[in-house]
């Protein structure tokens, strides 16, 4: 008998050790990408005061010492990006070893479900010039890690997700966007590339926001249990707590971010929820100039699909457009050329991406060998029945001569807008606006239509954002 509750004892003993050895966050695996030539973050559990040393097969290590709760963090530098697989051993109460890593670049994309759209399509919807993409899939030098979606009440220490090689089966799963940018850069910069998927359809901004950042905000409710299943992800900071918060600090290069449909009831607080979830994921990542490259929402048809108002979605993109002009590294795609107005995921993916990728190339690796930058109103003239638009463009970009562009409309003080002509200036920089039902013309508006869908061309092919030059 004594025999018996000794062994009882020794494998009780036994399973609480194993239960409290290293345990890491499931982006700390094989096939990971590490940012290069940075000190990266890594971290995990294990049993109280333990001493934990991490070595890598490139020279560099680091050490430090479990708390009192058994959780420890520390750096380990990376060096110059390297298509060599690497090893890294964390060493504690037992010993871990990850795997075939590389040393390249790595980039964080999140969103709804434009972001979330796989190359494989999402039901109907299908991705435009995807099999060229999965022809070439099987890539050992791009890794992908597709986080699975999952809510929670407080701050989470892991996610559900493991690093991929990209083949046929894991990138036809995988964001069409980040998938198609991580091509991009890999075929540009000639090194291993990394992308992260933390995404989530029909999710609301503020679902995506740290709870200290939302406070200020007194129509905001907060619960303190999970919610019914089939809405957790629509409530204020759960997805932040679930898909965020657990890769802290872990180096990325910049984040990818498409979202904003499923604001558009009320868009006048999207400008400072963006704000907020940018500064929020800035401080999480501990750095302040975290490049943050993001899509303004397509053209789509709500009056008619939805029953609510085009004109909020451009509210909506009119926000985002203002805060790529106020925050430092942002940078936004246009897309009033990219849509579809009878379905709300469009096929364009692959032009979305490749203008994410090379705003990306342009801003964080000095590629600047083409036009990246869609043209931004700068000067707004009157003269008369007349009204001129200076715009500032990218290098030597240009609009080409149209004589039946669409989508400017013009108003006197009565707040009527009517259709206006156009005609361009002869250096092609300029354009003078005309309508014969307006004589004496205040206000100006680009695309504030229901579904507006860009013919304006520039030689670079960027389209222009829509505008309003009012706030009525």
């Amino acid at each position: 008998m004594k025999h018996s509750v000794f062994l009882f004892f020794l494998c009780f003993l036994n399973s609480i050790v194993t239960h409290a050895q290293i345990k890491m966050p499931s982006f700390f695996s094989d096939n990971m990408i590490m940012q290069q030539k940075a000190k990266v973050s890594i971290w995990g559990k294990d049993i109280p005061n333990t001493v934990i040393k991490i070595t890598s097969s490139w020279g560099n290590q680091s050490s430090t010492t479990s708390d009192s709760n058994g959780f420890w963090k520390t750096t380990i530098k990376t060096k110059a990006a390297s298509f060599l697989p690497q090893t890294v051993t964390i060493s504690g109460s037992n010993t871990k070893t990850l795997k075939n890593i590389l040393i390249g670049e790595v980039w964080f994309c999140s969103g709804q479900s434009n972001m979330e759209m796989p190359l494989e399509g999402l039901r109907k919807s299908k991705v435009l010039n995807a099999e060229n993409y999965l022809i070439i899939a099987n890539n050992k030098h791009i890794r992908l890690f597709n986080n699975a979606r999952t809510a929670s009440v407080f701050p989470a220490f892991d996610v559900n997700g493991t690093w991929k090689v990209s083949n046929l089966e894991t990138a036809q799963k995988f964001s069409a966007i980040g998938y198609i940018f991580g091509v991009k850069l890999y075929k540009t910069l000639n090194i291993p590339i990394g992308i992260i998927e933390s995404a989530w359809g029909g999710t609301k901004i503020e679902s995506w926001i740290p709870k200290a950042d939302l406070l200020k905000y007194e129509d905001i409710k907060f619960l303190n249990d999970l919610p019914k299943k089939q809405n957790q992800q629509k409530k204020p900071t759960f997805l932040y707590n679930a898909m965020i918060h657990p890769f802290q600090d872990f180096k990325v290069k910049g984040i990818l971010w498409y979202q904003g449909e499923s604001n558009r009831n009320k868009p006048e607080q999207y400008y400072g929820y963006m704000e907020d979830l940018i500064h929020s994921w800035r401080q999480q990542w501990n750095t302040k100039r975290l490049p943050f490259h993001f899509v303004q929402i397509a053209p789509f048809d709500y009056t008619k699909h939805k029953k609510s108002s085009g004109i909020q979605a451009n509210i909506i993109r009119e926000a985002q457009h203002r805060i790529s002009q106020n925050i430092k590294n942002t940078a936004m795609v246009v897309t009033t050329d990219a849509g579809d107005c009878d379905d709300i995921h469009p096929s364009k993916k692959e032009i979305v991406a490749l203008r994410l990728a090379n705003s990306a190339l342009a801003e964080q690796y000095g590629v600047k060998s083409f036009n990246y930058r869609s043209a931004e109103l700068k000067k707004i003239v009157i003269n008369n029945a007349q009204v001129l638009l200076e715009f500032n463009f990218d290098k030597n970009d240009f609009f080409i001569d149209n004589n039946h562009v669409k989508g400017f409309a013009v108003a006197s003080s009565d707040k009527k807008f009517y259709p206006a002509k156009v005609t361009f200036t002869n250096d092609k920089k300029s354009i003078i606006l005309h309508s014969k039902k307006v004589k004496d013309p205040v206000a100006v508006r680009y695309g504030f239509s229901n579904c507006f869908e860009s013919n304006l061309k520039t030689n670079s092919g960027l389209p222009i954002s829509v505008f309003r030059t009012d706030n009525w």
